[in-house]
């Protein structure tokens, strides 16, 4: 009696959960799809938990949950670098990365050079912008990135795309890792290093404003590093990915706009995947921006009629359908 006891007790204890979810999961098993099946499981890697990624990716789960009935799972990540990895071991389908990261994977380059090029990754849509965002406090006294030399430095969790090119920033200006002490921590944990003095400075790369920046601010004066224009010019020029940006005045604490450099971030998929389940998925995607943009305000600057062009990796068939639907005149037919 007590074993059917407690087998009800489980039983019902899903079962709430199962509600409360809402058919979305944290921290998946990998689901593979039978060949030629539309798989009912859906996992989108997306990044740190103060970060858009995340928040932005649970929005999504929903929908795919609510509108194409998949059971969703997000998979909270370091970032770009081990999304691809996940993309391409098969352990998730959907994934958040920065440009940079994803052209380096195309190519086996930087933190790909062990794994080799991805061969099983494809682009959906490409979206907001990340900034790279330089933050330290006022009273550490540092003004330019020259000044990050013998300073304790957050440059981002390992496997992120924020290490990828905070590295890339700090060699243009001349700076290694062995003139200062880098410090590999995601978004929440740099900024409760700087809190409690453990680090001086720290990069975070991400849609504007970002929420551990913000925490920040309500207990520190906060001040965003600029990078400097003749520096941000070398940057663009040197790589492709790279845009001219600012933040703009109130993000922050910042009185003038700070000039930074701009990353575009780019929804993945797995390459395997069939047409007509990426055709879905990206025109649920854009048919569903409201409830993207109210997770958090940099998928405001998503742009369905540029979504599809110039991005660093191919786009997947399915993908590539629906802008080609989307740029045919109204009622025209292929």
């Amino acid at each position: 009696m007590r074993t059917v006891r407690a087998w009800l007790t489980v039983a019902v204890v899903a079962i709430g959960v199962a509600f409360l979810t809402g058919g979305c999961m944290r921290e998946p098993e990998s689901k593979q799809p039978d060949s030629g099946e539309v798989q009912p499981f859906l996992t989108i890697a997306t990044g740190g938990a103060s970060g858009p990624y995340d928040l932005i990716g649970g929005a999504l789960a929903k929908v795919y949950h609510n509108q194409l009935g998949y059971k969703t799972a997000v998979r909270s990540s370091d970032g770009s670098v081990e999304n691809v990895h996940l993309l391409e071991s098969g352990k998730a389908d959907v994934a958040f990365a920065m440009s940079d990261a994803a052209s380096f994977a195309m190519g086996g380059l930087e933190s790909f050079q062990a794994s080799g090029p991805a061969v099983h990754v494809k682009a959906i849509a490409g979206l907001y912008l990340n900034y790279v965002q330089i933050v330290t406090r006022k009273d550490r006294d540092i003004h330019t990135v020259y000044d990050l030399k013998g300073k304790r430095v957050g440059v981002g969790a390992p496997d992120s795309g924020v290490e990828v090119n905070a590295r890339m920033i700090l060699n243009e200006h001349g700076i290694t890792y062995n003139d200062l002490q880098p410090e590999y921590l995601s978004y929440a944990e740099a900024i409760e290093q700087l809190k409690n003095n453990a680090i001086d400075a720290a990069f975070v790369t991400s849609g504007l404003p970002n929420s551990a920046v913000l925490d920040l601010q309500v207990s520190h004066d906060v001040v965003i590093v600029p990078i400097l224009p003749a520096d941000i010019e070398k940057l663009t020029k040197r790589f492709a990915f790279f845009e001219k940006a600012q933040i703009p005045p109130g993000i922050y604490q910042n009185d003038k706009a700070v000039p930074t450099v701009a990353i575009r971030n780019i929804l993945l998929v797995r390459s395997d995947m069939g047409e007509e389940q990426v055709y879905q998925l990206t025109k649920t995607f854009f048919a569903n921006l409201d409830a993207l943009q109210a997770a958090h305000e940099a998928a405001k600057q998503i742009d369905r009629q540029t979504a599809g062009k110039e991005l660093v990796v191919p786009l997947h068939p399915g993908a590539a359908r629906y802008y080609a639907e989307l740029a045919r005149p109204q009622g025209q037919t292929p």
